[in-house]
């Protein structure tokens, strides 16, 4: 509790920490410079489900230098993208001529900018051929004509994410196949070229049987680092296990977290299972993960847990090996069994770290049906099992999962997250609701 305590601290002044956790359910949104907290209106955008909060867009916000975008679909499905300078309120948006299938949550927008400034964008897939543009010029919202990116198996994508490396180029994961039966897929672009290839055709080989779903990180030093878990059917409830690779060359070769050199591709009979979890235990499958200061490996996840409930964990490579920790504050249940989006009581959950050897922080930002569907945040230490809880808006956002600006928490440790109030009916359902604003939610961590 000590720790978490001095987090809070770090984030809002000490001065003013008795003051947020005492009355900050009563505040719609603190005053900048007090608690460093502070949402920003974009515009409105479609509603009816989650496609556009889904936690895998890879990114929904993203900064280069002191320029952030965004992107969302409006309530005719039609892309729109933003941009402003740090600092400022008001945004320049631009309702652009691409839309997408926003009846199907999968179908999501991902954008990155490369060390040239140039804007990517991939849109609107849900095993369908690749839908991929990029900006006429740096810092631009204007925006090319659909392009293939090496003009290879690019007819059935799912799932397209982008990551950034050390020196400017982007690398762009997705799935090649189906559900249950799919392949990863590793693009490489370098921005001295301008130009795409191909790393990895077959990376997480699902032979025809399963398919693996990921989530991925890139650490300081350009080290890549994927997780993921394994489905045999499109039913949720046949995801298991939670396997991890990395790479130390940009995506050509593998290795397990004790060196081991994979064999490509990886195989579920090869792949290094860090955490044996079984089939319906509740695991849900695209959440995150990142690294701490060492460059160690921390996912964040949920499955059934303490008082045989789905609940939030942290699998962690540490000293002595890889790790659990069932943050075990949730008490009531649900199942994940079925095909589709779901309409799930929580949110795939977002994870941060902050500090070095003792005083390292796992930050985990979510939201939950039993705290009124707010936008919260966890945050403990992996040997503490009382993690310090707060909300971070005083209204629910419905079916929100959180996705944020990852390169602006790597170079300033400021949290921007994308936030909207949406719906979801399950099994890819759409609710007749209307428009609603979508926002960024500032936080900046305080040194």
């Amino acid at each position: 509790m000590k720790n978490c305590v001095n987090l809070m601290c770090r984030f809002f002044g000490g001065p003013m920490l008795l003051f947020y956790l005492c009355f900050f359910s009563k505040v719609t949104v603190a005053q900048k410079g007090a608690n460093a907290l502070e949402i920003i209106n974009v515009g409105e955008g479609w509603a009816g489900n989650s496609v556009n909060t889904v936690v895998f867009r890879k990114n929904s916000l993203v900064t280069y230098k002191e320029v952030q975008f965004i992107s969302y679909y409006d309530a005719d499905g039609f892309v729109v993208l933003g941009k402003r300078k740090l600092n400022e309120q008001t945004w320049e948006l631009k309702r652009t001529v691409y839309k997408g299938n926003i009846n199907d949550a999968h179908n999501s927008i991902s954008i990155a900018v490369d060390g040239n400034g140039y804007l990517h964008m991939a849109w609107d897939h849900h095993n369908h051929p690749l839908r991929y543009v990029r900006s006429k010029e740096p810092l631009s919202l204007e925006l090319t004509e659909k392009m293939p990116m090496v003009g290879k198996d690019e007819g059935k994508l799912s799932y397209p994410e982008f990551y950034h490396l050390p020196n400017g180029d982007l690398l762009f994961f997705y799935r090649d196949g189906g559900s249950g039966n799919g392949n990863m897929v590793m693009n490489r672009y370098d921005v001295a070229t301008q130009k795409w290839s191909r790393i990895q055709t077959n990376l997480i080989d699902g032979e025809g049987k399963r398919n693996a779903y990921w989530q991925a990180c890139v650490d300081a030093k350009g080290t890549i680092h994927v997780s993921w878990v394994w489905r045999e059917s499109p039913d949720v409830a046949s995801n298991h296990d939670m396997s991890y690779a990395l790479s130390k060359d940009g995506g050509r070769s593998w290795q397990k977290s004790t060196g081991e050199v994979y064999q490509l591709p990886i195989r579920m009979a090869t792949a290094e299972v860090v955490c044996t979890i079984s089939q319906s235990s509740e695991l849900i499958n695209q959440t995150s993960m990142t690294t701490d200061a060492d460059g160690n490996a921390v996912i964040a996840t949920y499955w059934k847990g303490k008082n045989n409930v789905p609940q939030y964990k942290i699998i962690s490579n540490t000293a002595k090996g890889w790790t659990v920790t069932d943050l075990g504050f949730r008490t009531s249940n649900f199942s994940l069994s079925g095909a589709g989006t779901k309409q799930i009581p929580i949110a795939r959950p977002q994870v941060l770290c902050t500090g070095i050897g003792k005083k390292k922080q796992i930050i985990l930002v979510f939201r939950d049906a039993e705290r009124g569907n707010k936008v919260s945040i966890a945050c403990g230490t992996l040997q503490k099992t009382n993690w310090k809880i707060i909300d971070l808006t005083t209204n629910g956002v419905g079916a929100w999962e959180p996705t944020f600006d990852t390169e602006l928490w790597k170079s300033k440790q400021q949290l921007h997250l994308f936030v909207q109030q949406v719906t979801q009916a399950d099994a890819e359902g759409v609710v007749n609701t209307k428009p609603q604003m979508v926002q960024v939610l500032e936080w900046s961590l305080k040194k």
